[in-house]
């Protein structure tokens, strides 16, 4: 049973001082996120959960605890930089649509070609959060929902 690591990974997270600041803009939570590095993170359901919203927390978490030991889950890949490897450069974070405690805006990077993510963010505990991510762009676009099974 996983809950004894679900505990432990939300103490650790509640003690990261990623997860105690408290990011008053959509675009200052976003400048954040792209200076972090996910190499540094503890057991938590992703590297960057302390940008998460809870639901998308919630989705890694089920994905986590359904995933065979020794598997990859639905997400094999880094979908802030919309790859499993590289880096962000040259990072462009565009206007936000602020609509009701929500936000859209997009994100221009290079990883080895030119990207374009579409966030969505949430207001909660406060700040802004991370609800969900997409790549509208190539063969195969995706959302980070999508991709974790979200049904909203």
């Amino acid at each position: 049973m996983r809950l004894p690591a679900l505990a432990l990974a939300l103490s650790a997270l509640i003690a990261s001082p990623v997860f105690a600041e408290t990011f008053k803009t959509p675009k200052a939570l976003l400048q954040a996120l792209y200076t972090f590095d996910p190499t540094s993170s503890d057991n938590t359901p992703s590297p960057y959960s302390a940008f998460f919203s809870d639901h998308l927390n919630e989705l890694l978490q089920t994905d986590l605890d359904n995933t065979e030991e020794g598997e990859v889950g639905a997400i094999d890949f880094d979908p802030v930089i919309a790859g499993q490897d590289g880096e962000a450069s040259d990072v462009r974070i565009g206007q936000p649509i602020l609509m009701d405690g929500r936000a859209e805006l997009e994100v221009e990077f290079r990883n080895g070609e030119k990207v374009t993510l579409y966030y969505t963010l949430v207001k909660e505990h406060g700040g802004w959060k991370v609800e969900d991510i997409a790549n509208q762009q190539g063969e195969q676009p995706w959302s980070l929902s999508a991709l974790l099974g979200d049904e909203e």
